[in-house]
């Protein structure tokens, strides 16, 4: 573990670089010495356009091999850190394991995509720095060390969120969103390609149900998101899987994912 002293340097750092081009290393230093993190990722969400990256650094290569061809393109809809936006979580820090929906870890989108990053871990800070912008400074564990963060470096992060909050709110403030946000505008979009596309034509509640399932969330857990019975979640599934002529969630993530990203 880093000496304190080595981290409060690191700190008046970032605090000195505030404004200039250098400030998010400094404030990849300052972090490191706190939580000895493996990968590094600044990244703005907005209201009616694509996320965007404005740092990162890794050990591992395959952790951000894909960012901008698929995630940033249009997979970050089915992230879970994605929601924290469009639902304005407060400002703060989180945990992976903490907002991931309760099938997360077996749905398409993390089999295909987010396993292939070799991440095993994630704590992300949240800030507000711009009306309808969301500033994500993620902090990685990954195959290059093979652990996990604990329970203490969590508490740690707690205690310095605000001082990281406050640091993004100055450093970004000039960040504009661009657009206004509108989840129905996914659906919409969505169920347009498909129609145009593939000659499949959803109705809004069964590519709703789509989206949930491509993000992990079981039955019950959609049915809790939509309120509406675990029941009716299954017969929209039914009809959903049968209007596509598929299966399986894997045909499932095949058919939308390009149309996420077109």
């Amino acid at each position: 573990m880093a000496e304190l002293g080595n981290a409060q340097n690191h700190l008046a750092h970032a605090i000195q670089s505030l404004s200039r081009d250098t400030f998010p290393k400094a404030l990849e230093a300052w972090l490191e010495a706190e939580l000895q993190q493996d990968n590094f990722t600044v990244l703005a969400y907005f209201d009616g356009r694509r996320p965007l990256s404005i740092f990162r650094n890794a050990q591992v290569s395959a952790v951000h091999e894909n960012f901008d061809r698929i995630y940033t393109a249009g997979a970050y809809l089915l992230d879970p850190f994605h929601d924290l936006h469009t639902n304005r979580a407060p400002a703060g820090v989180y945990r992976l394991s903490d907002v991931a929906p309760d099938k997360f870890h077996r749905n398409q989108y993390y089999l295909d995509y987010y396993s292939a990053t070799t991440l095993l871990d994630e704590l992300t800070f949240v800030a507000y720095p711009a009306p309808d912008v969301s500033l994500h400074i993620c902090l990685g564990r990954d195959a290059s060390s093979e652990k996990r963060f604990t329970a203490q470096d969590a508490a740690k992060a707690r205690a310095i969120a605000p001082v990281v909050i406050a640091l993004a709110d100055r450093q970004w403030a000039g960040l504009d969103a661009q657009g206004e946000y509108s989840g129905t505008a996914v659906i919409d979009r969505l169920i347009a390609s498909l129609e145009q596309t593939d000659g499949i034509s959803l109705s809004p509640r069964q590519a709703e149900v789509a989206l949930l399932i491509l993000r992990g969330h079981s039955s019950v857990s959609i049915g809790l998101e939509l309120g509406i019975s675990p029941q009716t979640v299954k017969v929209f599934r039914k009809q959903l899987y049968r209007k596509c002529a598929i299966s399986s969630q894997a045909e499932l993530f095949n058919l939308m994912l390009p149309r996420l990203i077109e």
